[in-house]
């Protein structure tokens, strides 16, 4: 039998999706470590990582506290708005 399509990850219940378009960047700059990592716990109102429309960063951040168990996108990547950006369980 073929393989399920997988499901949207916009519609699991720990999405955290983006509230804008723009870029999407998992550090505060270049140089530095991301803001959060694959696996860790994260606290309600953390940032997430940023996402640069018109000039202006905007912070994303954990609507809820949980572990972040998948990033969906890359620092740099175009971000469409209600795009799934991370899972939180």
């Amino acid at each position: 039998a073929p393989a399920a399509a997988p499901a949207d990850p916009a519609k699991h219940p720990g999405a955290v999706t983006s509230p804008m378009v723009g870029v999407a960047y998992l550090a505060p700059d270049p140089g530095s470590p991301p803001f959060v990592t694959e696996g860790q716990s994260v606290a309600a109102g953390q940032t997430l990582m940023l996402i640069e429309a018109m000039k202006t960063f905007n912070q994303i951040r954990a609507p809820r506290a949980g572990t972040l168990t998948r990033l969906l996108v890359a620092s740099g990547d175009p971000v469409e708005f209600g795009e799934a950006l991370a899972i939180i369980e």
